[in-house]
């Protein structure tokens, strides 16, 4: 609208999740939307858009924006006149602070499409006797007794996403949804810097099941938001194609030229810009991949524990997150020794039942060994894929839910032809994608 006199149509008065507009009121986690809607059902009986005045109790802000009967939001400008509904903000007091409900770790009711997680049993509460809870509410000394004047309070950011980020950039304070809190915990999880290197095998025995798929998801999702030092290995030697789904450096080094190398690596001279000789950096997912060599024959390249611990070596000493993508063959020396190297597993499937079945053989044969092996088994992430668009949800998600007694958490994937690209771009995915391997990344992250 031109900047000149504007006449309001509505006043609105927002506290939190409280909203008075006119005569009616909107409460809870859908009033944004319930009042938006409300506003768009005016502007189309009137066949013109309405101005609306916004006025946050929380902070002091006003702002004023129009909506249409498409319900199109648009900023406006210029000197208000009076309003239609009188004068707003005398004749409308601030509502009361609406208690908000305590914050899930995941979303108990996600919207559809959201992925399939599985949350930790809650542990049970420890009982404790009137004396001993007298004995702890004496401090002991001087200091405990003493408040501390530095406090850990810290203000939540507005809401960013969908109609409540449209509100909050237009001056309503809007916290932000269930999911959106969720999302931002996901991202805080993988945006962590552990102390010292970690190992996550990516294993299934069998075939085409999505362990390429997965290593390249979770590695894009630890280096966006994570930063630098992530490497994708690919640990097989039967003909892996770990770099032909990613993109290919200034060079054609594999895992064959670095072998050579490992010793002057691993000296006191070396420095983390040697690799760039050996890995291939993905520039627009900013994690590095060590390709195998998948031209030649497993016996040009027949490597045992031993290269393993070499190769580790080198990629523990430069990188702080090392994803290891393996190959079928559950007895090959290479295939068991990435697993006593790692600190984690993550086993995918497809939506297909002798996949299924086969990660959960792996899991029950790794719990069975014990010590270890059992360990990796108890704190394993399962990723669910669904690799066919008319794969039905329900059935992945009953899928998913078999493995609730094996694996600690479980993650289903949408389906998204992006993921079966020759190169994967993890930018290219669809939003709910990008969505559902954050999850994932948050669920490995936990167990880090």
């Amino acid at each position: 609208m031109p900047n000149s006199t504007v006449h309001v149509d509505y006043d609105l008065v927002a506290n939190g999740d409280h909203i008075t507009i006119g005569d009616a009121t909107f409460t809870g986690s859908s009033a944004y939307p319930d009042t938006i809607g409300w506003l768009t059902a005016r502007a189309a009986n009137t066949g013109a858009a309405v101005v609306v005045r916004s006025y946050d109790a929380g902070t002091g802000a006003d702002t004023l924006f129009s909506i249409d009967g498409a319900g199109t939001i648009e900023a406006v400008t210029g000197a208000v006149s009076d309003s239609a509904t009188g004068s707003p903000w005398e004749a409308q007091p601030a509502a009361p602070a609406i208690p908000q409900a305590p914050r899930a770790e995941y979303v108990d009711s996600a919207p559809a499409g959201a992925p399939f997680l599985t949350p930790a049993p809650a542990a049970p509460a420890t009982p404790t006797s009137p004396a001993v809870a007298e004995a702890e509410a004496v401090p002991s000394t001087r200091r405990k007794a003493r408040q501390s004047f530095l406090t850990r309070e810290e203000v939540e950011e507005p809401a960013t996403q969908s109609l409540r980020g449209i509100l909050a950039r237009m001056g309503l304070r809007v916290s932000p949804s269930a999911a959106e809190r969720a999302e931002r915990d996901w991202t805080r999880l993988v945006s962590q810097h552990w102390p010292g290197p970690r190992t996550i095998a990516i294993v299934n025995g069998k075939g085409g099941v999505g362990k390429t798929m997965t290593t390249i998801s979770l590695s894009s999702v630890f280096a966006r938001h994570g930063g630098a030092g992530v490497l994708a290995w690919d640990n097989n030697q039967t003909r892996g194609t770990l770099g032909w789904s990613t993109e290919q450096g200034p060079h054609d080094a594999s895992i064959l030229d670095l072998l050579p190398q490992v010793s002057r690596l691993l000296g006191t001279g070396a420095q983390s810009a040697d690799l760039a000789h050996y890995v291939h950096h993905q520039t627009r997912d900013r994690y590095d991949v060590l390709r195998s060599k998948p031209e030649v024959l497993a016996t040009e390249q027949r490597f045992d524990a031993t290269t393993v611990d070499s190769i580790h070596n080198v990629a523990a000493k430069f990188y702080r997150l090392v994803f290891i993508d393996s190959g079928n063959d559950e007895t090959d020396p290479m295939w068991l020794r990435a697993i006593e190297r790692a600190d984690q597993i993550v086993v995918p499937t497809i939506g297909e039942a002798k996949a299924a079945e086969s990660a959960a053989l792996l899991l029950e044969g790794l719990h069975a060994r014990g010590g270890h092996f059992a360990d990796l088994a108890d704190k394993a992430v399962v990723v669910v894929s669904k690799h066919k668009h008319d794969l039905p949800d329900a059935e992945l998600t009953k899928m998913a839910s078999g493995f609730s007694g094996l694996a600690r958490d479980v993650v289903t994937i949408p389906y998204d032809k992006g993921l079966g690209a020759d190169v994967i771009n993890y930018g290219g995915l669809r939003p709910e994608t990008q969505r559902a391997w954050l999850a994932a990344g948050a669920a490995v992250a936990k167990g880090l």
